[in-house]
Order: C-alpha cells, then structure tokens, then sequence
C-alpha cells in the first residue's frame, strides 16, 4: 500500500513539474509578444518621418522697356500658409533691347531669348519641365506702345506666346502688367527679402514677425517710376491703395506708377526740351552731359515716344541728327531736370507732389532699387548717406569732364556713363520735390540692388502673388518600416501572443482537472 501510495504522489510531482514548465515558457513568450506588439506600434508612429514632395519651379520674364531678364525662382511645395516660401535661384538678362523695340520686326525675338531659356533647361530638372510654370510681364515700355500702337503690341505679344509654344515649360501667357501692379510687386518682393513677411523662430519654422513694419518701396526703370508703402490711414486713399494677402495677413498698399518718368524717357523729354528751347536745330548744349561730350541722335529718337509728343518741334523731321555737346553745367542741369515736372498742377493742395496725383505722407523706412541703385553706385555713395552728401557727391560728379569720368566710374559704359548726372538730378527732384522727402526723412532711403543672392525685382513679388494660386501639394510621410513588413510582425506577434494565451489557458484548465482528480483518488483510497 505504501509503494502504491508512493507511485501516486511521483506521478503528481511529475505531472506538476512537466505542467509547469511550459506554462513559465508560454508566459514569456505571451509578455514579450505583446511588448514587441506595443513597440512595433510606438516605433512605427513616432519615428515617421515628414518628407517634402520636393521643390516647384517658377519662371518670369522681366520684359522691361529696355532689357529682358529672366528669373527662376523654387519654393517648397506644401507652401506656407498659402504662399510660397520662395527663393531666386537664376537670373539671365537677354541680349538685345526691351520686348517693345522689336514692334516692327516681332518675329526677330525669339532668338535673343534661346540662350536664357537653354540655361533655364539646365537649371530646372528634367521632369520637372513640363510642370513648370512661364510668365512674362511686360511693364512701361509695353504699356506705351499700347498706348500709341495697339496693333503692333498684339503684335509682339503674340509673337511671345508662339515661341514658347515650342518650349517645354508651361506658359501661362504674356501679359502688359499695370502700373500699380508693377509697384505692388516690388513693394512685395523688397519687403519679403528684408524678412517682413517670415522669419524662422528659434525651432526652425516660419512664424509672422513680431511687430515688424514693413517697408516702402521705390521702383525707378526706363519709361516709368512707381512709389509704394502702407500709409498711416489707408481709408484716405481708397483709389489708390491695393489690398493684398501674404502668409494669411491682409495688407494695404499705397502705391502710384508715374508713366513717362522712368530715366529713359525723362531723359529723351530733356533732350526734346533743350532742342525747343536751342535757338540751332542741329547742334544743342546739354548742361547734363560731362564737359566734352559729344553725340548725335535722330530725331525720331527723343521726339518719336508718346512722352514726348508734346515737346515735338513743328519742323520735326524724323531722320534728321541731332548732335548735342556737353556742357557739364550742374546748376543749368538742375533747372532743366525741374522742368520735367508738373508742379502747378497740385495747386498748393496738401499731399499733391506733382503732376496733381494724390499721395499720402511718406512713413517709415524704403528701399530704392533699379535706376535709384544704379545711379548711386555712380556716385560712390553707399546704400545709406545723407542728402547734404548725396548733393555734394552730385555737384562733383556733374563738374568733371568725359575724360575724367572714365576713371571715375567702376565699370564704364558710354550710354550709362554720359547719362549719370542727369540721372542723379533727375532723383533728387523726384525724392526731394515729388514725394517730399527732407534731409531728416532722406537717410530712411536705402539704395539697393539685392539681398543675399535674390534681385529686388518686381517679378519675384509677382511669383510669390502667383503661389496664391498655385496648389500645394501635402507633404510625403516616411514610415520606419515598410508597410507590408510592418503588418506582417504585427500579425506574428499577436498570433504568437493569441497561441499563447490560449496554451495558458488550456495549462490551466488541464491543471485544475488534475487536482481534482488527486483529490478524488485520496478519498477512495483505503487506509
């Protein structure tokens, strides 16, 4: 009886023994799979990566009255607030003279065009061609031919349109831009450049700057000169104040374009001014030009522009030359240059500066670019002086003889060289007469031609407008693992944990049934 009693109690410890071991095995196997289950599930949620669906390409044609120039400009494709945050990456001046000239012969521009737009193939991916938006805006020289030849200006436009049919970028169109629009866009692209619209914080990401006031913008090009800023109460100058919305805020801009009074053609209205006013019709001083100077024009030249028409003698013969001989005369250049502009017109009006064009206060800071940086450059004046030193910087530059400037100037050129000094009496009447600047407002102008590698254009405003309406594409989502590779240890571990679950549950029932049994036997079993 003993021996029996004995086999029972081996057989227990041994049932006991073999039973537990496979449960302590299925537990482990039951918590790990299920932490491998919560770490898949945590690795694959916070290791996810944002990619970017890479960058968008645009491409704008400057088409100035006298000179073309190309700009490519790239953003990030997801865009900020509805607005590109966007960066020049080439420019490209197209040889030959503005979009305008060519009003007899429009079939001759596509072949100043070929050589930018191939560097423009090279910048721009590949694939990237086709996606690739073109725009061209042509500004004052463009709106004055409509002005006096709508026909031909079709004319050209049209021609446009055929070449870049046969480019690969997507062309929306060659547009005469307003005047306006023109200063609204440099105002868009000075203020965008000097960090007024974004900023990075501290993390990295763009925010809106912390009360910071944007700044004017001062536009001088060849036929016309545009002045923009936020005035201190826009509800007085509803006509002319624009309204644009940037990175989800709404801004209203002041702004006026001045036809006729970009350097080009204020300086052709000088020269048909002192042939009026020149007792010889063929030989003429010009107290602008350097002592020694001499050239010829036609008539056709100065005389032929809409801006001019007024000034046209009555023996106007277009072919006939015109030589004039310069004077170097600084004081007789002033009083001619202040003949260009339209004082009387405002009639002691307050905020009238001239040609009887309503213009509020100016505030703040500006920057001035194009022909106002040109010009200063010339001088050797920084982007930042006085106008005590800008006047004197003038009357020097305007005493010395043509023989003299040519040592002066950094970079000489005869066409830019010999205008200079009309050019600088020309903005001081402009800053100082038009739009009221003092020798206390005067050192908030800041002469500049770009900032870091990006031109102060109107065209890179014009593309961040144009981004507005572009879409956005959402940003690409990088996961650790690939998603079939992660469902797949996801469904091996839970089944793992699920078989385990169950053994243990079977381990435990089976256990339960053997103590009963023991119990069952020790009962029946005789003493």
């Amino acid at each position: 009886m003993d021996w029996i009693n004995f086999s029972i109690s081996l057989q227990i410890s041994v049932n006991r023994m073999l039973t537990k071991t496979p449960s302590i095995v299925a537990q482990v196997f039951f918590l790990l799979s299920i932490v491998l289950v919560i770490a898949l599930a945590v690795i694959q949620i916070n290791q996810q990566k944002n990619l970017s669906p890479g960058p968008k390409y645009g491409i704008v044609l400057d088409a100035g009255s006298s000179r073309t120039t190309v700009y490519v400009y790239e953003w990030p494709a997801e865009k900020e607030n509805d607005t590109g945050v966007v960066s020049q990456i080439f420019k490209c001046s197209v040889k030959g003279p503005g979009i305008s000239s060519y009003e007899n012969n429009p079939g001759a521009l596509a072949k100043p065009f070929d050589d930018c737009l191939n560097k423009v193939k090279e910048r721009i991916p590949i694939h990237l061609h086709k996606n690739t938006s073109a725009y061209l805006g042509a500004t004052a020289g463009m709106r004055l031919l409509r002005l006096q030849n709508e026909t031909a200006a079709n004319g050209v436009l049209a021609s446009i349109q055929n070449y870049f049919r046969a480019q690969p970028f997507e062309f929306r169109g060659a547009q005469i831009i307003t005047g306006p629009e023109e200063g609204l866009y440099g105002w868009i692209t000075a203020n965008y450049l000097m960090g007024n619209f974004l900023e990075r914080n501290l993390w990295r990401t763009w925010v809106h700057p912390y009360r910071k006031e944007t700044m004017g913008a001062l536009d001088l090009g060849g036929a016309s000169t545009q002045i923009s800023f936020i005035p201190e109460d826009f509800q007085d100058n509803p006509n002319s104040t624009l309204q644009v919305k940037l990175y989800g805020y709404d801004y209203n801009v002041y702004t006026h374009s001045f036809q006729c009074y970009g350097r080009d053609e204020a300086e052709k209205r000088l020269l048909a001014l002192l042939l009026q006013k020149s007792r010889a019709s063929s030989s003429v001083d010009n107290p602008c030009y350097p002592q020694n100077y001499e050239t010829a024009f036609t008539m056709k030249y100065f005389c032929d522009s809409l801006c001019t028409q007024s000034l046209r003698p009555a023996n106007y013969y277009p072919n006939q030359l015109v030589k004039f001989h310069g004077t170097g005369d600084p004081g007789l250049c002033q009083e001619m240059v202040s003949l260009l502009f339209n004082f009387t017109a405002c009639r002691d009006r307050g905020e009238c500066p001239f040609n009887g064009i309503h213009q509020p206060k100016v505030k703040g800071n500006f920057v001035a670019f194009s022909g106002f940086y040109y010009t200063i450059n010339a001088l050797n004046l920084s982007g930042h002086s006085s106008l005590a030193d800008f006047n004197s910087s003038m009357w020097f530059f305007c005493s010395q003889s043509w023989v003299q400037l040519q040592f002066m100037l950094p970079k000489f050129e005869e066409t830019y060289a010999r205008s200079y000094c009309f050019s600088a009496h020309f903005i001081y009447y402009l800053l100082v007469y038009g739009y009221k600047f003092d020798a206390e407002t005067w050192p908030q102008i800041h002469f500049q031609k770009e900032v870091g590698n990006s031109s102060i254009a109107w065209s890179l405003g014009y593309m961040l407008s144009l981004t507005n309406m572009i879409p956005a594409e959402s940003k690409l989502i990088q996961l650790p693992l690939k998603p079939s590779l992660f469902a797949g240890l996801l469904l091996f571990f839970t089944t793992m944990a699920l078989l385990c679950l169950i053994f243990l549950v079977y381990l435990c029932i089976v256990s339960c049934n053997q103590k009963n049994i023991s119990h069952v036997e020790q009962v029946f079993t005789p003493e």
